[in-house]
């Protein structure tokens, strides 16, 4: 009797052994909580944003990096088996063509809604705003007066001839603000007002908004056209030169006695397919919020999407300005006519 009860003991030893690994297996393959982006922005703050998120929460950041352009072409190629559950772009313009190629799911969360500016919000609903930039005019210090300057119409004046500096027409910054004045004024203001532009560069349009401004500095041009956080990048910059060149010029926000400055936004959204959706609502959720949008102003120089957090001080300092209130799906929508422009009008 004692060598079955031996026996019998020993069976229900090896059970609950195999028991316990059987649960141990079933821990390993339990799913990474996870998610995945394809993001334009290329900024060193979205990165702490990501270790921020995932100290909060727990839940791994994936990242893939490209163009706009071939985000939206991969994510077609995908389909339903993309792995995807969040796009994020730098240009209104590039939401809009995602969310009206089918590429986007609808987000309705209250949450999300009250850490965003109602009038910065996409009407459809396919895609939230995380930051904004004012498409600003800066101007030599020393060789412009601040009351020379009213409207981006006015840069079409002769006044300004050999005197502007602008990156190419193949950016998506000014794609966006052509787009702006297509919607605003009507094509044939715009090509009219790009033709009589081009005549006024003070040289070939080349290099980034930030060489731009160092043009200025270096005597080349007197006003760029550039972007709001570039000036606070460059003000902050802890090289001389770039320094040098933040202070050597300031800053005029276009268009205040009208319908306001040209802004653009960085934006997000949620991917049709998204196989990790929760994950990815929570990041959403995240991002708007006042501890990142604190994050974002005080580390890339941009407009804050939270009406509740104030711009860097940096930003301040340039005043309070108007924006305009276009929708922004405009600077989408409007993408074909402002290329044509661009190309007819000899915008290189």
């Amino acid at each position: 009797t004692q060598g079955v009860s031996s026996a019998a003991s020993d069976v229900y030893k090896r059970q609950i052994l195999i028991y316990a690994l059987l649960i141990g297996c079933d821990n390993s393959e339990k799913k990474i909580e996870e998610v995945n982006l394809y993001s334009q922005r290329h900024y060193k703050v979205d990165e702490k944003q990501y270790e921020n998120f995932t100290k909060k929460t727990g839940i791994k950041v994936n990242v893939i990096k490209a163009n706009a352009d071939e985000l939206i072409e991969r994510l077609k190629n995908e389909g339903e088996n993309s792995p995807a559950d969040l796009f994020v772009s730098v240009d209104a313009g590039k939401l809009q063509k995602g969310a009206n190629l089918g590429l986007f799911q609808k987000v309705s969360n209250r949450v999300i809604e009250n850490n965003v500016s109602k009038d910065l919000l996409d009407k459809n609903g396919f895609w939230i705003p995380i930051t904004y930039r004012a498409r600003i005019i800066v101007y030599s210090n020393d060789r412009v007066k601040k009351e020379d300057l009213s409207t981006y119409e006015d840069l079409s004046h002769e006044k300004w001839k050999g005197r502007i500096l602008v990156r190419s027409s193949s950016n998506a910054y000014n794609q966006a603000l052509m787009s702006s004045i297509v919607a605003n004024l009507g094509s044939d203001v715009a090509s009219k007002w790009s033709n009589a532009v081009v005549q006024n560069f003070a040289r070939d349009p080349k290099g980034s908004d930030r060489d731009q401004v160092k043009a200025i500095a270096a005597g080349q041009g007197d006003i760029a056209i550039v972007n709001s956080y570039y000036i606070g990048l460059l003000l902050s910059s802890q090289k001389e030169e770039e320094l040098n060149a933040g202070k050597a010029v300031s800053v005029f926000f276009p268009n205040q006695n009208d319908r306001g400055s040209h802004i653009n936004v960085s934006g997000i959204g949620l991917t049709k397919n998204s196989p990790n959706k929760e994950n990815a609502i929570k990041l959403m959720e995240y991002l708007t919020s006042e501890e990142a949008q604190n994050t974002y102003v005080n580390n890339s120089y941009e407009y804050p999407a939270n009406p509740m957090v104030k711009p860097s001080k940096i930003v301040q300092d340039w005043g309070e300005f108007k924006r305009d209130n276009l929708d922004l799906n405009n600077l989408g929508i409007y993408r074909d006519e402002a290329l044509k422009i661009f190309d007819k009008t000899g915008w290189k």
